[in-house]
C-alpha cells in the first residue's frame, strides 16, 4: 500500500481544449497520465489535488471522470481553480454513486490513509485579488483548511491544497500560520505550470516541507509520498 499525489490533469475528453500553451510537455498528456499511473496498484491511495476536468458541470465533466476512475487507485479529490463543476458535496457524492464512480471529497473533513491524516482545501492565492484582496474568500480557505485538521485529531497530519501557499515573491501568511500552528511536517500542491513551476518554492519553510505536485512538474507521474 503507498500514498501519492498529483495535481492538474486539466482533462476535457468532452469539449478538447488545447494545454500545450504551457509547453510542450502537454502534448499527449492524456495517454501520459495513463502511462504515469501504471506505478500505482489497486490498494495504493493518490490525492488529485485540483483542476481535474475543464467541464463546466458534472455532466460535461463525465468522461473525465470516467478517465480518472478508471485508473488504479483509491482517488481523494479536492478542489482546483478551474473546477467549474464543483458543487456542493451531497450532490458531487449523489453524482458520482449514480454514475459508479469511486471518488472520495476532501472538504471540510480529513480522509485516512492508515494512521495518518490527509487533510486538505483549495487554498488561496495573489492571482485571485483582482484588484484588491478578497478576504471573505481567504478567510473560508483558511477555515475549511482549519477544519480538516480539527478532524484529524491527534494524528499525524499531511496537508494537501490546489494553490501554492508560498512562491518566489508571495506568500499567503494566513495558511502558513494555520500548517504552522497545527505542526504540518509537510504539505503539497500545485496550480503552477510551465514556466511558473520554477517560481516553486520547495523544501523546508518554517517547519513545513512544500512539494509541487502538479501534473507537468512530474512529468505527469503521481509522486510518491508513503509507502
Amino acid at each position: 500500500m503507498a500514498l501519492y499525489a498529483i495535481g492538474d490533469t486539466h482533462l476535457s475528453l468532452n469539449t478538447p481544449k488545447p494545454m500545450d500553451v504551457f509547453g510542450g510537455n502537454w502534448v499527449g498528456y492524456v495517454d501520459k497520465l495513463r502511462a504515469g499511473f501504471e506505478i500505482v496498484r489497486p490498494e495504493d491511495t493518490v490525492v488529485l489535488c485540483g483542476d481535474l476536468s475543464w467541464g463546466m458541470s458534472l455532466e460535461e465533466s463525465k468522461k473525465d471522470f470516467q478517465f480518472l476512475n478508471d485508473l488504479p487507485g483509491r482517488k481523494v479529490i479536492l478542489k482546483g481553480n478551474h473546477d467549474y463543476w464543483w458543487m456542493t458535496a451531497s450532490k458531487m457524492n449523489r453524482f458520482f454513486q449514480d454514475n459508479g464512480f469511486q471518488f472520495e471529497l476532501l472538504h471540510n473533513c480529513c480522509r485516512l490513509y492508515g494512521d495518518v491524516a490527509l487533510c486538505g482545501t483549495r487554498g488561496w492565492f495573489l492571482d485571485e485579488e483582482k484588484g484588491g484582496h478578497n478576504e471573505k474568500m481567504r478567510n473560508r480557505e483558511v477555515m475549511r483548511l482549519e477544519a480538516s485538521l480539527k478532524a484529524a485529531g491527534d494524528r499525524e497530519k499531511l496537508v494537501f491544497l490546489h494553490y501554492p501557499p508560498l512562491y518566489q515573491g508571495y506568500r499567503c501568511p494566513e495558511i502558513l500560520e494555520v500548517l504552522k500552528r497545527y505542526q504540518v511536517k509537510r504539505c503539497f500542491f500545485g496550480h503552477l505550470h510551465g514556466h511558473s513551476i520554477r517560481l516553486a518554492i520547495e523544501g523546508v519553510q518554517e517547519g513545513t516541507c512544500f512539494s509541487l505536485v502538479s501534473a507537468d512538474s512530474l512529468n505527469f507521474i503521481p509522486k510518491k509520498i508513503l509507502d
